[in-house]
């Protein structure tokens, strides 16, 4: 996964939140939306009540029972809030991102253009959909809105952090523009296409700050084995009573709701809304907004990686990759003609040229001369060539095949014997031919490369071990597409693709139930976009891409759809990972409570106390001791995730049950043994 920079886990000012979000939390209306929690807070008011009222179950009367529950209400009380702070804390990660972006949301004039051609002055939240504003260099653009006039730099550093202005203009995939950012030159004007509230904006604000957050499908069937295991043992305990009533052995309430707390999965369960609000972070981090947890989520299912060739594998650009001269001219001679016919091309092919002839000494001393003295001859659509026409009558040129040979064979000369087989091999391996004359006469071949990415074929390959299949789509023909597939190591491709090709292929992918994700930044892409289960829109593409997408990519990298797909990988991981440490947990304090409560009536049990741990009591406060501070010690797992690892489902759960399920039965083990070692002593002094 490509670094990123990272934020400080904790600071100062998340710390005072988070702590405040803490005691917020509390509130029954908000706890009741965890049901683990909420089960650990009745506990916690049910023991305060016993703490005041000792007797009102029948209940012992000594001061040191009543002593006995303020420690266990307490131990209660923090466990409560461990799992609040570790949800405070995700939350306000996104804090400071949030108060950046507010800054943005500025009261902000805008100069509306009515039907007749007058401007009117109105402030940004008064615009309606269909208003055209005219936004010139300096100001604020008001709302989201389609470029219908002009062309500008607008600076979007505001939302993606990039300083580098971008450019707008009318139609394309650079048509749209966001609200809050600043146009740095000429005019524009724009079309607004959403209300007051309801910008791109507003949207990122509401989900960074987790107003939008809702859970996701694997998180509400976790919650559902969270629930029913808490409610497995709450009968358990509740039955438990009467039955060493009934015995005769004395079980203080207090116990029992101990034995409830610990019993009950509430690591995971204090962990679980912060490991899916962490998820979303991580991906903010990378500029990527998630419309939603769901998307997020998926990201970790995904089974199909849907990518267009250029932009996204390719850089886009054709660079000059070898220079192939016909028989009977030198190779130093055709570098010289194609450096010289590149001299004033501003086009990345043109500056391609000149780099390659660079690279490979080309005579230069005279470039400054050359250019003051000839004139440039552009390229049209008309004659598809372009060139030098120097001052002492030397016409240099380059084009495509045809257009070059009709032009030497108009000017008398014929044409190379080896000029059809030289463009053949250039094109069957799908580059771009493009032919060098001098004065009408053929000199040899430029070989124009799309360039694949590098580190690409990697990066394939490990989303291939993890799995999944990569699909490449191309307008280009099945001879280029094939070339590049094999260059790039995607598992197939679809060349000559149309919109509706990319939708065939989403939806003959999730007959076969499977997950599909894919990018793109055209309204012609927003089909196949809405289709998939994960949609990576550009931010520099049109508003119907960016809505119809449950993912907006605010650098407008094509390719960081595969870092997507392994924060989403990683944050299943992490769920998994943290459910099975959890569970464990509850196993291993089974061996520190049920001795600890039943040994003195029942000497046998005795041989179950195989931590040795101090006293009865000790062995309870211990236990739920280490049941609240490992909330906390787990928080930098569930906010960084655990490391990922590309592997098969099968070796992913060996890994979990060797280092997370045997970690969960051990680390409790040691944990309450040191805990009682340190509060026994301590309790005992205050006879407990």
């Amino acid at each position: 996964m490509e670094t990123v920079t990272k934020k400080s886990f904790i600071n100062r000012d998340i710390m005072k939140s988070s702590i405040l979000g803490a005691f917020k939390k509390l509130n029954p209306l908000y706890m009741i939306k965890n049901p683990v929690m909420f089960v650990v807070e009745v506990g916690f008011v049910f023991v305060v009540l016993l703490t005041i009222f000792p007797n009102m179950m029948g209940d012992v009367t000594e001061e040191s029972a009543r002593l006995y529950n303020a420690i266990v209400a307490f131990i209660l009380f923090i466990t409560i809030l461990f799992a609040n702070f570790a949800e405070s804390i995700a939350e306000g990660r996104g804090k400071a991102q949030v108060q950046s972006l507010k800054k943005t949301k500025t009261v902000t004039e805008a100069c509306v253009l009515l039907a007749d051609g007058t401007q009117v002055k109105k402030q940004a939240d008064e615009l309606k959909k269909g208003d055209i504003v005219l936004v010139q260099a300096g100001e604020v653009i008001p709302n989201d809105g389609e470029v219908i006039d002009g062309i500008a730099t607008v600076d979007e550093s505001a939302i993606t952090g990039e300083s580098a202005p971008v450019v707008k203009e009318r139609g394309g995939d650079f048509s749209s523009v966001t609200g809050g950012t600043t146009v740095t030159s000429d005019w524009l004007e724009i079309e607004i296409t959403s209300l007051p509230g309801e910008s791109f904006l507003d949207k990122m604000i509401a989900l960074i700050e987790g107003a939008s957050r809702k859970k996701t499908p694997n998180e509400i069937a976790l919650n559902t084995l969270l629930v029913s295991l808490t409610i497995i043992f709450l009968l358990v305990v509740v039955t438990l009573y009467p039955m060493t009533t009934y015995l005769q052995v004395h079980i203080p309430i207090a116990t029992l709701v101990a034995l409830i707390v610990c019993l009950i999965p509430t690591t995971i369960g204090g962990l679980l809304s912060a490991i899916g609000i962490a998820g979303m972070d991580r991906v903010t981090q990378f500029n990527v907004i998630a419309m939603s947890g769901k998307a997020v989520e998926s990201c970790g299912d995904v089974d199909t990686l849907i990518l267009d060739k250029t932009g996204t594998i390719t850089y886009g650009n054709r660079f000059a990759s070898e220079f192939l001269p016909i028989q009977g001219v030198g190779k130093k001679e055709l570098i010289r003609a194609a450096w010289l016919s590149s001299l004033t091309d501003d086009t990345p092919e043109g500056k391609s040229i000149l780099a390659l002839a660079s690279q490979l000494d080309v005579d230069s001393t005279d470039e400054k001369k050359i250019i003051d003295t000839s004139e440039h001859i552009a390229f049209s659509a008309y004659t598809r060539m372009s060139g030098l026409d120097m001052k002492d009558g030397t016409k240099i040129r380059k084009g495509a095949y045809d257009s070059i040979k009709n032009k030497s064979v108009n000017a008398g000369y014929e044409v190379p014997k080896d000029l059809e087989s030289l463009v053949h091999q250039v094109s069957s391996l799908g580059g771009t031919p493009l032919v060098v004359m001098k004065n009408e006469k053929i000199l040899g071949v430029i070989y124009l490369k799309d360039i694949v990415k590098p580190g690409l074929k990697e990066r394939f390959e490990k989303l291939r071990s993890m799995g999944i299949k990569t699909i490449m789509c191309t307008g280009d023909n099945p001879l280029t597409a094939a070339t590049i597939a094999k260059e790039s190591g995607v598992d197939s491709f679809i060349a000559e693709s149309k919109p509706e090709d990319k939708i065939k292929v989403i939806k003959d992918e999730q007959s076969q139930g499977k997950i599909v994700a894919m990018t793109g930044d055209g309204t012609n892409d927003a089909p196949a976009l809405a289709q998939a289960n994960v949609g990576l829109a550009m931010n520099s593409g049109t508003n119907a891409a960016k809505e119809a997408a449950n993912m907006v990519d605010l650098d407008s990298n094509p390719t960081k759809i595969i870092e997507v797909v392994e924060i989403g990988k990683q944050l299943l991981m992490t769920r998994g990972a943290l459910t099975t440490f959890s569970i464990a947990n509850d196993v291993a304090k089974y061996f520190a409570i049920i001795p600890a409560m039943l040994m003195v009536a029942v000497p046998e049990m005795s041989a179950l106390n195989i931590m040795q741990l101090n006293s009865p009591t000790s062995a309870i406060i211990s236990a739920l001791i280490f049941n609240a501070v490992i909330i906390p010690l787990l928080i930098p797992i569930a906010m960084r995730g655990v490391k990922y690892e590309p592997m098969s489902a099968s070796k992913l759960l060996r890994r979990n049950l060797l280092v997370y399920g045997l970690g969960g039965i051990i680390a409790p083990f040691i944990g309450i043994k040191l805990i009682d070692l340190m509060s026994g002593p301590i309790l005992n002094l205050m006879g407990l």
